[in-house]
């Protein structure tokens, strides 16, 4: 029983995730000290608030004048943010909207189906949400649901499950081939910075209403959605339609980079080729290190 216990602890983390108490006021300090640097983050420093600031404004730039293009060329844009909880999704797709035109982009963060919604074939309820020509969409979690959420938590069945992941490629390139600009894009963070954001929700009475019930039961199911996430990738990064992957245990790097992946792919009037080059290299990938993480040999 011992061994068996050892073998979990290993597997699952540090000895301070193993004995990890959401509802302890005080973190602990092995958990803090790695919400940084956990799952060999290559920066042991957030980034510096100033220099964010400044290349925010930046992005946020070129983010207005990719809108103003998109507007005159009728182009359709279509972001899908995915990722564990507390990985950032919000974070990211607020700062996107944060000075963009709310007639022309909107983001979308749909709650659990309805009755009449589990009836429809399952991709009906967010087609709808597809933007019209020069329009930007955002979606805060998106079809992916259905890999993640749903599958891990029980509430699809293995049919559903294989059904989506053999679809999904198909839909996606149908959406591409009518002109949609399609972008994926996969937050993977620590364990313990997940913990450590889970632990402000809990704490933080302006962060509480973040917490919800499948947020709790994620804790404790970290290697049933590490397993999803590989399999997602698997079946679903494909060339037509790729996922590329942010690290993302420093929010503001995380937000930057996101921002230039999407700009990277257009070319627009005026860009500003110093603020919207390459995603960083270190933070911002589709290699196996990126996918799978530590995980990257056994897979």
């Amino acid at each position: 029983m011992g061994d068996t216990n050892k073998k979990s602890e290993s597997r699952n983390g540090s000895d301070a995730l193993a004995h990890f108490d959401i509802e302890n006021p005080k973190l602990p300090s092995e958990i803090k000290k790695k919400a940084l640097t956990g799952d060999n983050y290559p920066y042991p420093k957030k980034m510096n608030r100033n220099l964010y600031e400044k290349e925010l404004a930046d992005l946020q730039f070129e983010l207005v004048k990719l809108q103003t293009h998109l507007q005159k060329s009728g182009e359709r844009l279509v972001v899908l943010f995915e990722g564990r909880d507390t990985a950032g999704k919000g974070g990211c797709i607020s700062r996107i909207m944060q000075h963009l035109n709310p007639r022309h982009a909107r983001a979308v963060a749909l709650p659990k189906p309805t009755d009449t919604e589990r009836g429809q074939w399952y991709f009906q309820r967010y087609i709808q949400h597809l933007p019209t020509a020069g329009d930007i969409t955002l979606f805060d979690r998106s079809w992916y649901n259905r890999a993640g959420v749903e599958r891990v938590m029980g509430f699809c069945t293995q049919r559903q499950l294989a059904d989506f992941l053999r679809d999904a490629p198909e839909f996606e390139s149908l959406l591409i081939q009518d002109g949609i600009r399609l972008f994926k894009i996969f937050l993977t963070i620590a364990r313990e910075t997940q913990a450590r954001r889970f632990h402000e929700r809990r704490h933080n009475p302006l962060k509480r209403w973040k917490l919800s019930n499948i947020d709790l039961a994620a804790m404790s199911k970290w290697d049933e959605y590490t397993a999803a996430k590989h399999d997602m990738f698997r079946f679903t990064h494909t060339p037509t339609s790729p996922w590329t992957v942010i690290r993302a245990n420093d929010q503001r790097r995380a937000r930057l980079e996101s921002m230039r992946v999407i700009l990277q792919g257009f070319d627009y009037p005026e860009k500003n080729d110093s603020a919207a080059h390459a995603p960083d290299p270190k933070i911002a990938g589709s290699s196996d290190a990126f996918f799978f993480g530590n995980d990257a040999k056994k897979a």
